[in-house]
């Protein structure tokens, strides 16, 4: 079997004689009439015996010998079968060239883009076809895709070739598809509701919005350390409540310098949105109806299987109190308790953790340990205040917030809070979590005193809610990895 390199040698010597018979093998127009999808889809309609129809697209497989040639072109919208015959005086568009059914025959192979021109017909099997008159390359490939039936086998391959990953597998590009559904659901159901839609900056002297740990770069320009963000805009959408801007949502690429897994990326697409005169009660409503909105819309179900548990979001969802079940299961006050407590109680219960950890991340392990037994849908509430620097503190106990998230098959799919706009406490919150992070903890939220200062100029009450395409991936019943498009790969 030859190998690439020979292929791509032969190839080069047709690319060089079709740029010798005077052809421009890679045109900058094309005369296409239809795109394929057309064609199946108005055939029936078509003049078989009169209309010409010209289309474009990718040799995917030919077949035939002699005088004949069956041809499947793929233009994106779908595949379509042409057919040359050479008793029919078939010409090549724009350049007269001698026997032109030889030279296709000799220059082109699979893989290459071309343009045909010809008359609809049915073959004796009933196969839908162009019979060709007319053609032309459009680009020439110079390496050949890879057999359909046997595609790319290797994982590692098929995410470095990514573009062959979806070329060769209609799972994949159907999935790309659904993706385009599920963030233009969420786009429609808060533009229908008034939203308006924002881009926060993605460079910034101090993030916040999340606990994680940012990418840091160099502004050459201004000559400072900035972050990529690590949320889509939380503090600049306060802001802009601040500036009477009472609802705005954006959907942008957020950054986090963690870990990989088949539920993290470093770098993926985030939804985040903000409405004054609300709060979380409110946002509980809002927010089942969004998710079971965007299910139907992309899925057509609102019944998953997620973690070999099915789960049905048109059904009631659950609420679940985060400091009742850890009382219940570890016999753990989580709103007051101190870290080596924590650390006997993840001793016993065999949680592994860091010799340094501190209460806040003991705490969240506490949970983790557990979090796979509640299936959902439901809401996780009652978070102890020193987890969540941003969300108001609960009236009836103010050792916990207002803040909830959406637990589905195990795992957090979304965080919505009412947002804190009280600046003392904030600041008092802010200057914690600073500790934190002096302390050794890279994840902590930093002191952010431009935003405590808008703060001061009065922000409306108001609900805020965040939610990653993790949750796409996960009705998908696929990894994160599987769903981006192009995840990042180490260097070979």
């Amino acid at each position: 079997m030859a190998s690439t390199q020979e292929l791509k040698e032969v190839r080069l010597g047709k690319l060089n004689t079709i740029k010798k018979a005077g052809i421009n093998p890679y045109p900058v127009k094309t005369e296409r009439t239809h795109n394929i999808v057309e064609i199946i889809n108005k055939y029936g309609r078509l003049s078989f015996a009169k209309k010409e129809v010209t289309i474009v697209g990718r040799i995917m497989s030919m077949r035939g010998q002699g005088a004949l040639a069956f041809i499947d072109l793929d233009d994106g919208t779908g595949r379509f079968q042409v057919f040359f015959k050479k008793d029919n005086n078939i010409k090549y568009d724009g350049v007269k060239i001698e026997n032109t059914f030889s030279f296709f025959k000799d220059v082109v192979d699979e893989s290459d883009f071309i343009q045909v021109t010809g008359k609809l017909f049915k073959t004796k099997k009933g196969q839908k076809t162009i019979e060709v008159t007319k053609w032309k390359i459009v680009s020439k490939s110079l390496v050949p895709i890879p057999n359909e039936f046997y595609g790319l086998k290797d994982e590692d391959e098929k995410y470095r070739k990514r573009y062959l990953d979806i070329l060769l597998n209609k799972e994949v590009k159907e999935m790309i598809q659904k993706k385009s559904i599920f963030w233009n659901t969420i786009r429609s159901f808060l533009l229908e509701r008034d939203y308006v839609e924002v881009q926060t900056p993605v460079l910034e002297s101090v993030t916040g919005g999340a606990d994680a740990r940012p990418f840091v770069t160099h502004h050459n320009a201004l000559d400072m350390k900035v972050y990529l963000r690590i949320s889509a805009g939380e503090l600049w959408q306060k802001e802009l409540m601040v500036a009477g801007l009472p609802k705005t949502f954006e959907i942008g690429r957020i950054f986090r310098n963690e870990g990989m897994s088949n539920e993290h990326l470093q770098d993926y697409t985030q939804v985040e949105f903000y409405e004054a005169y609300s709060d979380y009660d409110k946002g509980m409503a809002l927010v089942k109806d969004l998710y079971r909105k965007v299910a139907k819309e992309t899925f057509g179900t609102t019944k998953f299987n997620i973690s070999d548990t099915e789960v049905d979001l048109a059904g009631e969802w659950e609420i679940y109190d985060f400091v009742a079940i850890l009382k219940e299961r570890f016999s753990v006050d989580a709103t007051n308790v101190e870290v080596e407590e924590l650390k006997k109680v993840l001793t016993e219960n065999k949680v592994r953790f860091d010799k340094n950890i501190n209460k806040e991340k003991a705490v969240d392990a506490l949970w983790k340990s557990i979090r796979g037994e509640f299936t959902g849908p439901g809401f996780l509430i009652n978070i102890p205040v020193f987890l969540e620097p941003l969300a108001k503190k609960n009236p009836n106990n103010e050792k916990t917030v207002q803040r909830f998230q959406i637990i589905l098959g195990g795992s957090e799919m979304g965080k919505g809070f009412s947002e804190l706009n009280d600046p003392v406490d904030q600041l008092e919150r802010f200057q914690h979590q600073d500790q934190m992070r002096k302390g050794g903890d890279e994840e902590a939220q930093m002191n952010n005193n431009d935003f405590v200062e808008a703060l001061e100029y009065g922000m409306p009450p108001a609900f805020g809610f965040g939610i990653s395409e993790r949750l796409f991936s996960v009705l998908s019943g696929k990894s994160i990895r599987e769903t981006t498009i192009f995840p990042m790969m180490r260097k070979k």
